[in-house]
């Protein structure tokens, strides 16, 4: 019975129009993960940007225009007061 089930869900994949696949992915993956369920109904971040995030966020996309990697290893483990062994 539950091979049956599985198998028409198959088939109900297979049929789903190209525009909808990414919805019915986001909605499947919230049936096997709740932390995905939780991180797609939690509600935008909406809290304003500090003084030093803005420089990184103006830095970082000054970097994606140039092609250049936005964020080395380095500078996020320095980010947290680490360094590379």
């Amino acid at each position: 019975m539950a091979d049956a089930k599985r198998s028409e869900l198959h088939e109900l994949l297979d049929r789903i129009p190209e525009q909808e696949i990414e919805s019915a992915r986001e909605y499947l993956r919230t049936l096997v993960d709740p932390v995905e369920a939780a991180l797609l109904a939690a509600s935008e971040d909406d809290e304003p940007l500090s003084p030093h995030e803005r420089i990184a966020l103006t830095e970082a996309e000054r970097r994606q225009r140039r092609g250049e990697t936005i964020f080395s290893h380095d500078e996020i483990l320095g980010e947290f007061g680490l360094t590379k062994p």
